[in-house]
């Protein structure tokens, strides 16, 4: 019993200190990014609204925009889809591109902070190339929208409620307490089972561990990408399989999707396309990583 306790209290020691370590970094991650988005968001927002009737001006300003490290644009991505002022292929690459906490995560490891902009090219291409072929299957299948237009974008992140300060602290105590949680998690399964072996299992998924991760990263939370993150920077999962979670992690966007947009046919269709696109995607960057 007390090997019991000394193994449970190294664990969330260990747990504690990795996550203590971060905060500092998270937090000037999450201010920079709060200060971005409450000085550009919404001309951003008017961006993407101005380009998104477009296919391939939408495919490219929606990728790019999505990879902007903010909140608020996959939720306001999915209200401008519901008032149909872009397109189908806009949203799904905003989607696809869409950062979240990955990126304060990598930032806040020095040994992954130069995978960043490897992750970002990653998906930036597979969102422009997932927006041109979806908005070329829409046409495809003559899907023309009626639906009144939905006027209010991006009600629900609560930006713009607080100051900065408050905000980029809310967001760091709150992604620490996911973290937190995953570096105990993690550190009871390897202590339990076994560094060794649960590396072991993960690498022997092969083929299935992009499959996986994509749809952990369909979770519409934020926790989803944060075990992802954290997997890949302990070396559990593949680059290819990182990618799969996060291209398919598209923040609050799907479930501002599902409440705004009223045919459930085409949010199942759009959930459906992202899980593939991000699996697939994984799948062929394993295969030539």
């Amino acid at each position: 019993m007390t090997e019991l306790i000394e193994i449970a209290l190294d664990v969330l020691i260990d747990a504690l200190l990795d996550t203590v370590k971060l905060m500092p970094f998270m937090y000037a991650a999450f201010f920079f990014m709060e200060y971005f988005e409450h000085k550009a968001g919404d001309k951003l927002s008017g961006f993407l609204k101005k380009a998104g009737k477009s296919s391939v001006g939408g495919a490219l300003v929606g990728a790019a925009l999505g990879c902007v490290p903010q909140c608020g644009f996959s939720a306001a991505a999915s209200n401008l889809y519901a008032g149909e002022m872009i397109s189908a292929g806009t949203l799904m690459a905003v989607f696809l591109s869409t950062s979240d906490e990955a990126l304060p995560i990598l930032i806040s490891s020095p040994e992954s902070a130069g995978l960043i902009w490897k992750l970002i090219a990653a998906k930036l291409i597979i969102a422009v190339i997932a927006g041109l072929a979806t908005d070329a299957v829409c046409r495809l299948l003559k899907n023309h929208r009626r639906e009144e237009p939905f006027g209010d974008i991006c009600t629900d992140c609560g930006c713009g409620s607080h100051g900065i300060w408050y905000a980029a602290l809310k967001h760091t105590l709150s992604i620490a307490l996911f973290i937190l949680i995953v570096n105990l998690v993690l550190g009871s399964l390897f202590a339990a089972v076994g560094e060794d072996k649960v590396m072991d299992f993960l690498g022997g998924l092969g083929f299935a561990q992009p499959l996986i991760a994509a749809f952990v990263g369909i979770i519409p939370n934020c926790a989803a990408s944060v075990i992802i993150t954290e997997l890949y920077v302990k070396g559990a999962i593949t680059f290819g399989s990182a990618v799969a979670g996060l291209a398919t992690g598209a923040g609050v966007g799907l479930a501002v999707l599902y409440r705004v947009n009223k045919s459930v046919k085409e949010n199942i269709a759009i959930t459906a396309a992202l899980y593939v696109i991000g699996a697939a995607s994984g799948i062929i960057i394993n295969l030539f990583a």
